[in-house]
C-alpha cells in the first residue's frame, strides 16, 4: 500500500513553518533567556542521562516533532515490532532482537514465531553459552595437547565482528585474566596472519560467526585458519579448537566442528542486531555469563524505557527526533560521534554499520523513491584525539555537524587526575559548539594579552567562532556492562525511530549484495578460472595490472 510521503504530510509541513523561525535562532539566546534549559531537555533512563538541550529547539519543537512521530505510525511500528509481527517486509521477517535480551518466562503470552516460543528458545541458547563459558573460564576445556584456552579469535564480518568487538573492549577490565580476545573481519590476509603471528594453535580457541556457514569472507579467513591449525594439530583435533554460531549443521560438520558446539540463531536476528545472540559468545567467554547477563539486562532496561515511555519523554525517540530536526530541516549531512572514554573507541564504527546500512536507503516501504533526505553519514573518533583532528572543522567550518558526545561519569583506573580533564574537555567542546565567540569577546581576549590594535584587526576574523552548533550529550555513571547494553539499545531504537519517520525499512540491506557480485567475476578472472569479461575501461585495466602482480608473486 503507497505511503504518504514524508515532505507532503500536514505535520511536516507545520515543522518547516516552524523552521523558518528556528534557523534565526542562536542557542546562547535560549539559555540566557531559560536558565531550566537542562532540566527542560533531558532524560534520564536505564542508567544514562541524555541532555538534548544544545539544539536549537523549545518546547514547541519538540512537541511538533512528537506530532510527526505519531502522524509517522512511531507507536504502531514500535508495537509490531515488540509483537514479532514481520516488519521487515522486503525479507518477510520479523525482528526481534529486543527479544534476545529479554527475561526468562517474562510475564504475558508467549511471543510465537512462527509457531515457536521466542523466549524458550533464546534462553535455550543461552543456557547452552552459560555451559560452554564456564568449561572454557575454568579451564576445563582442553585443547589438544591438554591445555587451557588463552586465546580466543573471533571470525566474522560485520555484525558478527562489530558487536563483539565493541563490547569487548568497553568491558575490557571484566575480561579473564587468562583470555587475550582477538578480532578477525577483513578478507585481507593480513588481518588474519596479524593475529595468527601471536597466537599458540595448542590454546586458542576460534569462533566461526555465520549464519549460513558461507559468507565468502568469513569462510576464506576460518578455511585459512583450519588450514592453520591442522600444520600444528590433527583434523580430529579440530573440534577442540573451533565452535560454530551458525544454523547450518551440515557445513559446519563438514569443517570438523561437533555439532555440540554449534551454537544457533534465527532469521528474525539481523546481523547488526545480533550481539545479543549467540554472536555474544566471544564476549560472554571474555566478561563471563553473567556480566554477559547484565549486558542484556540493561538492554532490556532501554527496550522497556522505549516501549513505554511517552514520545516527549523517551530517550531513543526524542534522540531520533532531534536528528530528523537537523537532517531533514537544517539539511546538515553528517553526525559525529565522539565518545570520551579510550574504551569505546570502536564505537563510533559500530554506529557507522547499525544506522547506515540500516537506514541509508532511497527507497521507501512501498518501493517508491523517496523525496527527503535519509540518514545522514555517521563518524567519529574518541575524545580528546578528535580535539586534536576534525574539531577545528567543526568549530569553524563551512558545514554545522551535529555532535554526540559520550562520556562517564566515574573511571576504574587510579591515575590521579586524568578523569578530570576528560570530562573537563568534553564540557567545555559542547559549551563551546553552542556558545562560540563573538567579535567583542574574541577582541576583548587579545586586549588583554596586550596585542596591538593592527594585530587584533588582522586577527579577528580568525578568532571569531559562529557557534550555535548542536550536540547531544549522554552521561553513564560507569562504563558497565548494564551501561553498556543500555547505551548501545538506545542507538538501536533511535535509528528504528528515523527509520519509521522516513518510510524505510531499516532491516534489509540490499544494497550490501551488488559489489559482492560483481567480486566474484572479477575473482574468477583474476586466478584465470573466468575469460575476462567486458567491463568498463577502468575496470579491466585495473584487473591487467593486478593479474600482472599477482602473477609475479608466484
Amino acid at each position: 500500500m503507497p505511503q504518504t510521503p514524508l515532505a507532503s504530510t500536514s505535520a511536516y509541513q507545520t515543522l518547516i513553518a516552524h523552521y523558518a523561525q528556528a534557523k534565526t535562532w542562536h542557542m546562547r539566546d535560549l539559555f540566557t533567556a531559560d536558565h531550566d534549559r537542562f532540566n527542560q531537555f533531558s532524560i534520564r533512563a536505564a542508567g544514562l542521562t541524555l541532555d538534548y538541550s544544545k539544539n536549537p529547539i523549545t518546547a514547541e519543537t519538540r512537541s511538533l516533532l512528537c506530532d510527526l512521530a505519531h502522524a509517522r505510525g512511531v507507536e504502531a511500528r514500535r508495537d509490531a515490532m515488540f509483537a514479532g509481527e514481520k516488519i521487515n517486509t522486503t525479507e518477510h521477517r520479523a525482528v526481534l532482537h529486543t527479544a534476545l535480551r529479554a527475561p526468562r518466562n517474562e510475564t504475558g503470552p508467549s511471543l510465537l514465531v512462527d509457531g515457536q516460543d521466542v523466549n524458550h528458545d533464546v534462553h535455550a541458547v543461552l543456557d547452552q553459552m552459560h555451559g560452554f563459558v564456564e568449561r572454557v573460564r575454568s579451564g576445563a576445556w582442553l585443547g589438544y595437547r591438554g591445555d587451557a584456552v588463552t586465546d580466543v579469535v573471533n571470525i566474522g564480518i560485520g555484525g558478527s565482528h562489530l558487536g563483539p568487538q565493541v563490547a569487548t573492549q568497553a568491558l575490557r577490565e571484566y575480561i579473564h585474566p587468562r583470555l587475550r580476545l582477538h578480532f578477525v573481519s577483513n578478507v585481507d590476509g593480513h588481518d588474519l596472519a596479524a593475529v595468527l603471528a601471536t597466537v599458540n594453535p595448542a590454546t586458542t580457541l576460534f569462533i566461526i560467526a555465520s549464519k549460513s556457514f558461507n559468507t565468502q569472507e568469513t569462510l576464506m579467513n576460518a578455511q585459512s585458519a583450519r588450514a592453520w591449525f591442522l600444520n600444528h594439530g590433527s583434523e580430529r583435533d579440530l573440534a577442540k579448537h573451533f565452535v560454530a554460531i551458525s544454523t547450518n549443521t551440515e557445513a559446519v560438520t563438514a569443517f570438523g566442528i561437533d555439532p555440540a558446539n554449534m551454537f544457533p540463531f534465527w532469521d528474525w536476528v539481523g546481523g547488526r542486531y545480533s550481539l545479543w545472540s549467540a554472536i555474544g559468545l566471544s564476549v560472554a567467554l571474555a566478561i563471563g555469563f553473567d556480566h554477559f547477563a547484565q549486558l542484556l539486562a540493561g538492554a532490556h532496561a532501554m527496550d522497556t524505557h522505549f516501549r513505554n515511555a511517552p514520545l516527549e519523554e523517551n530517550m531513543p525517540v526524542m534522540l531520533g527526533l532531534v536528528g530528523i530536526w537537523h537532517r531533514n530541516l537544517f539539511g546538515t549531512g553528517s553526525v559525529s560521534i565522539a565518545p570520551y572514554h579510550q574504551d569505546l573507541r570502536h564505537f563510533p564504527a559500530y554506529l557507522q554499520q547499525l544506522e547506515m546500512e540500516s537506514n541509508g536507503k532511497r527507497i521507501g516501504f512501498d518501493g517508491s523513491a523517496l523525496q527527503t533526505a535519509t540518514c545522514p553519514i555517521i563518524w567519529g573518533d574518541v575524545g580528546t584525539n578528535g580535539q586534536h583532528a576534525f574539531f577545528q572543522l567543526l568549530h569553524q567550518g563551512t558545514t554545522v555537524t551535529p555532535v554526540d558526545f559520550i562520556a562517564v561519569l566515574k573511571t576504574s583506573h587510579d591515575l590521579p587526575g586524568h578523569h578530570a580533564v576528560v570530562l573537563a574537555n568534553c564540557f567545555a567542546q559542547s559549551e563551546a559548539f553552542m556558545r562560540g565567540k563573538s567579535a567583542e569577546e574574541a577582541g576583548a581576549d587579545m586586549r588583554a594579552q596586550g596585542l596591538p590594535e593592527a594585530e587584533i584587526k588582522a586577527l579577528l576574523p580568525h578568532k571569531i567562532f559562529p557557534g550555535n552548533r548542536p550536540s547531544n550529550t549522554i552521561l553513564m555513571e560507569s562504563l558497565t556492562p548494564a551501561s553498556l547494553g543500555a547505551l548501545i539499545a538506545l542507538y538501536e531504537h533511535k535509528t528504528f525511530v528515523q527509520g519509521v519517520i522516513w518510510g524505510i525499512n531499516s532491516f534489509d540491506q540490499w544494497g550490501v549484495e551488488l559489489g559482492k557480485v560483481l567480486a566474484k567475476s572479477i575473482q574468477s578472472e583474476l586466478n584465470g578460472a573466468a575469460a575476462p569479461q567486458r567491463h568498463d575501461g577502468s575496470t579491466n585495466a585495473l584487473i591487467a595490472l593486478a593479474k600482472q602482480a599477482l602473477a609475479s608473486n608466484g
